[in-house]
């Protein structure tokens, strides 16, 4: 959306420049418009990355807890199991 939004007033200001600027004044400002919008996607994608390792970490971790409890129950039940089979 961000990156939408930048993109057309980009292009709006090119076209109401372009009016008072000559061909070499507005290639010029097309070309710093169209770097500016390709560092804004880099950055917004390094950004979605981030979050998506950050997610990714989180649920790998959760993962490993859950296994480690269940394990961890398990040993407890079959404890428990044996000293009453004992009996």
């Amino acid at each position: 959306m961000r990156t939408t939004t930048t993109l057309a007033v980009a292009i709006g200001l090119a076209a109401l420049t372009a009016c008072k600027q000559n061909p070499q004044q507005n290639e010029a400002s097309n070309i710093e418009a169209n770097a500016e919008n390709v560092a804004e996607n880099i950055t917004a994608n390094a950004e979605n990355v981030a979050e998506n390792i950050q997610a990714n970490a989180s649920n790998e971790a959760a993962a490993v807890k859950n296994e480690a409890e269940n394990k961890a129950a398990a040993v407890k039940n079959s404890a428990g199991n044996a000293t009453s089979n004992k009996y």
